[in-house]
């Protein structure tokens, strides 16, 4: 009698503390739902008001090189809100950085798993994710005291240095181990009978790696890709150290330009407050939360096929 008691109190206990669990579980991702569509939402509020305020149209922010918006309140002429200079220069940069980036992280996931497992599980892999601490301000600093003179020295650029290829650099860095890492779970995910049916056909290791294994894990390497290009758009502090912030497009990349992430931080805090140049800010941020919520669903869309086609 005493034992079926202590059964039951230890299941009501159990059941007590699921229920606990569960609950803390969805208040958690309740709050992290409601906390993005409220980020969302005041993006939307602050960030249409130069479309709504201001009279400016979608196309001349898109697609418009003339960025000369008012900055205070008590002038009575309006200015232009065109973020095309920036929004080519944060494309042109984090396309460049992942050019740069995209081989080596592939190579290294490749050498982790399948090269020299030992070797990369116990010191390539963890000396790769110690990247993934380091602040932004060192690698812009390093960027900014190292990379940016010696490409002045190396090809004499215009803007001694400061260049679309520094920023380039610098970004591939930063997103090297977010890509590494995420590709080397993927290939680690590929089963081994793939593995083994290849070598049972007399292929080689390359042959194997490049013909069987690279091809099973395409979509988890590219699920990393996306998402060291999602940190690259929204890096600010690293590329406004290294890019130069001139206001122009850049004829090659050993010339300055402007994101759209250093365009906000250099210029917000000269903004007035309701002004149209805080205005034209506000939207370059919503841009970049639009961009970041595509970043995401094309993620889950990738994941989604994947998991279909296992």
């Amino acid at each position: 009698m005493v034992s079926t008691q202590v059964s039951k109190r230890a299941a009501d206990r159990a059941k007590l503390a699921d229920r606990l669990g569960s609950t803390t579980v969805m208040i958690c991702g309740a709050s992290l739902i409601l906390l993005t569509i409220t980020i969302g939402g005041f993006l939307l509020w602050k960030g249409l008001d130069t479309f709504t305020v201001f009279g400016h149209s979608v196309w001349e922010f898109l697609f418009s090189s003339d960025w000369s918006p008012v900055s205070n309140l008590d002038s009575t002429t309006s200015g232009s809100v065109g973020a095309a200079i920036f929004i080519a220069g944060s494309l042109i940069t984090c396309l460049l950085g992942l050019l740069i980036a995209v081989p080596f992280s592939i190579g290294a996931a490749v050498f982790i798993t399948e090269i020299r497992p030992d070797v990369g599980e116990r010191l390539f892999r963890p000396a790769v994710e110690l990247f993934l601490g380091i602040p932004s301000v060192v690698y812009g600093w390093i960027g900014l005291t190292i990379l940016v003179p010696f490409i002045n020295k190396l090809f004499k650029a215009p803007a001694l240095g400061f260049s679309v290829l520094a920023a380039g650099i610098v970004l591939a860095v930063m997103i090297f181990p977010t890509i590494t890492t995420v590709s080397a779970d993927a290939i680690r995910a590929v089963n081994d009978d793939y593995r083994m049916g290849a070598y049972g056909l007399g292929s080689t290791r390359w042959q194997v790696i490049y013909r069987v294994v690279l091809p099973a894990a395409r979509t988890g390497i590219l699920t990393g890709i996306i998402l060291g290009l999602a940190r690259a758009f929204g890096e600010a502090l690293a590329v406004a150290m290294v890019l130069g912030k001139m206001q122009s497009f850049p004829h090659s990349i050993l010339d300055s330009t402007s994101s759209l992430t250093t365009k906000i931080s250099s210029e917000m805090a000269e903004a007035s407050p309701g002004s149209e140049m805080e205005a034209g800010l506000w939207t370059m941020g919503l841009l970049l939360f639009f961009i970041s919520i595509f970043f995401i669903m094309l993620i889950h869309m990738i994941s989604w096929k994947r998991t279909k086609s296992e």
